[in-house]
Order: C-alpha cells, then structure tokens, then sequence
C-alpha cells in the first residue's frame, strides 16, 4: 500500500527534514509514500480534494497559516490524519479544535517522527477498511462514510443523501448510486428511496422507519425488502 503525505511547510529546510525522514521510514519499513509539497496553506486548499492520508502542516505561515488551513481542510476532509509542525508548543491546545491527531516541536528528531508516524499510518489503516463514497459540494469534492448514509432520495435527475447529521443533494440516479452501493446493505423500498438497512427500526403498513423518517414502501418491492432486513440482521 502507498501513502499519500502533504507537507504544507514554507522553510525549505523542513520540508528537506521530513522528506529525508520519510525515506529513512522506507528504507526500514519498506512502506511507500506519494509526497505532495505545498509552500502555503493557500497552495494546498486551492482546488483541495481530499486524497491525502497524512497532512503535515507547519502552524506559522505568512499568507494562510496552519491552524486557519486545517479549519478550511476540515469543512472538505473530516477523516485526513492532520500533524502540526510547531516552534511552539502553545499551539497543540488549539489543535484539537480542528481534530488534529498531534504536534511535532521544531527542531524536528527523528525518533519522534517516526512515532507519530506509525501511529497515524496506523489508523490510515483503520479509516481505509471503511467505505467511502466521494461526492461533489459547493466546496469541492468530499469523502462520506458509507455507515452513515440512512438513506438515499431520488427527485427526478437529483438525489438526496442523507447522512446522520447532514444531507447533501447531488446530480445522478439511484441506479448508479445502488451500483456503487453493492453489497453494503443498502435496499430499495420503492423506486425513490435507496435505504442503509442498519438504520431501519421497523416497518410499519406500508413504510420503513429508517431514524425520524418515514418512508414508503412499495407494494412489489415490500417481500424482497423485508427479506433483507432478515437476513441483514441474521447476519448481523
């Protein structure tokens, strides 16, 4: 497996630091990475799409600095693993505003690297056994877990995803989403509605109560999609 690091650090000397580190890591480990170099934080957020593991962001930038660049990542990418670069200690507080995993104190050794570094190729690891599927928004594409899609609407050449806390509304069709959905346990109710069967509650009549919702189920998809749910839950 290869890796994808962003080094957002404008000394050049650093930049030399962590790129000579991580291939000290291969060398030993004989893990790969694809290594991105950005300047700036503006370098890294203009046209950002979340394709990076691990970001390596320096805190003290000129132009966009480090702290305002990951609250710009985080509206895009919830899941890319962020460590701060810092001369000051001070800053690790506000990290975890923005989810970051940790900070490295400038100068940077490498026995410390190499640490935090196995502990977040570790949970890269852990992230990618998720299923994510990648939708375009107002700001750039972005990554969704799949475990928390309820459910997914179609009105006419648009669909809603509606996740647990948010819903997104997309160009496409429910039979391109479904094929993309395959053997995740997501099941029609109708024609409309694409549902993740780990949020049905029950149905009752004529309709599937997936969370706070509602949704109707047709009359020739009623046998299949109850059967589903049986085996859904006998396998869960």
């Amino acid at each position: 497996m290869r890796y994808k690091i962003a080094i957002v650090e404008d000394s050049n000397r650093s930049v030399d630091i962590i790129k000579n580190y991580l291939e000290e890591f291969t060398s030993t480990t004989n893990v790969l990475f694809d290594i991105y170099v950005f300047n700036d934080g503006e370098e890294i957020m203009f046209d950002y799409e979340p394709v990076y593991d691990i970001i390596f962001l320096d805190i003290e930038m000129k132009r966009l600095n480090g702290m305002d660049t990951a609250k710009k990542i985080r509206k895009i990418d919830t899941n890319v693993i962020i460590i701060f670069i810092t001369n000051n200690s001070q800053y690790a507080v506000k990290g975890y505003q923005v989810d970051a995993m940790s900070y490295l104190l400038k100068p940077v050794g490498y026995f410390a690297f190499q640490e935090e570094l196995k502990k977040s190729l570790a949970s890269v690891d852990k992230l990618k056994k998720k299923e994510f599927l990648l939708i375009p928004t107002p700001e750039g594409l972005r990554k969704i877990d799949t475990n928390e899609i309820m459910y997914i609407e179609s009105i006419r050449h648009y669909l809603l995803i509606v996740t647990v806390d948010k819903t997104y509304e997309i160009r496409g069709t429910l039979k391109k989403m479904e094929e993309k959905l395959e053997n995740l346990n997501f099941n029609r109710c109708n024609n409309c509605y694409l549902v993740n069967l780990a949020y049905v509650e029950g149905v009752e009549a004529e309709f599937a109560i997936v969370g706070a919702h509602k949704l109707k189920i047709s009359r020739p998809r009623k046998k299949n999609f109850i059967e589903q749910i049986v085996n859904y839950l006998g396998v869960k």
